[in-house]
């Protein structure tokens, strides 16, 4: 007689993509985990998914594939990557049965350069891709708002803020002002991480903050 096969659980059927149990490693191990990390978070598709989550909240696969347009498989695909490095987390308490695979974001800080990696290794050309893919969107972002914001509301429009200089600096002040703007924006984010707890009615948006320090001279049209 043939037994009948147990339909495994959400939490069973995400075991294989779930975080590695973290061990004492060389610098050459944590280099590959920041590598691989970036590889994660840096494609385009794994990061709009990640983003989506993060603001729309916790949503199963069938619904990411709706509001993305992709296949269901190319989505499971992206979620097992971000799942294995710890940037999303499956939420197996709103599922309605086994067969749904329900995920939420799980923010994080990351913090990185492309010095975190000798010269001529894989690690370093694959820093120096993600930090390119981060500009990229970046300025799909802020396209995106330019487009939006003439038909936005106008007291949202007034209050999104833009800020540009151009003086000259020494290497201890620039290291200062990025020090100062960083200081700020993690500041600003946990107060507003905590009147969300505490004013939960107010109205809200999702808003992205970006600073940017660099050395640049006169800009060709």
């Amino acid at each position: 007689m043939l037994g009948r096969m147990t339909r495994r659980t959400a939490a069973e059927r995400h075991v294989d993509s779930a975080p590695p149990v973290a061990t004492a490693a060389g610098t050459d191990s944590r280099a590959d985990a920041l590598a691989d990390l970036l590889v994660a978070y840096h494609h385009p598709v794994r990061r709009w998914l990640s983003e989506l989550l993060a603001v729309d909240g916790p949503a199963n696969v069938g619904q990411l594939a709706a509001r993305t347009g992709l296949a269901v498989g190319s989505v499971s695909h992206h979620l097992k990557a971000l799942h294995r490095h710890g940037l999303i987390e499956p939420a197996p308490d709103l599922a309605r049965d086994t067969r749904e695979s329900w995920w939420r974001a799980r923010p994080q800080p990351l913090t990185w350069s492309v010095d975190d990696f000798a010269e001529g290794t894989l690690g370093r050309r694959v820093a120096e891709t993600a930090e390119g893919e981060n500009v990229r969107h970046q300025l799909r972002a802020l396209r995106d708002w330019m487009n939006q914001a003439p038909a936005d509301d106008p007291a949202w429009r007034h209050a999104a803020e833009s800020v540009d200089t151009l003086v000259f600096a020494t290497l201890e002040q620039l290291d200062d002002l990025g020090d100062r703007l960083t200081a700020l924006v993690v500041e600003w984010s946990r107060e507003c991480a905590a009147d969300a707890e505490s004013r939960p009615d107010a109205v809200r948006r999702p808003v992205r903050a970006i600073a940017r320090a660099f050395p640049s001279g006169p800009v060709r049209p």
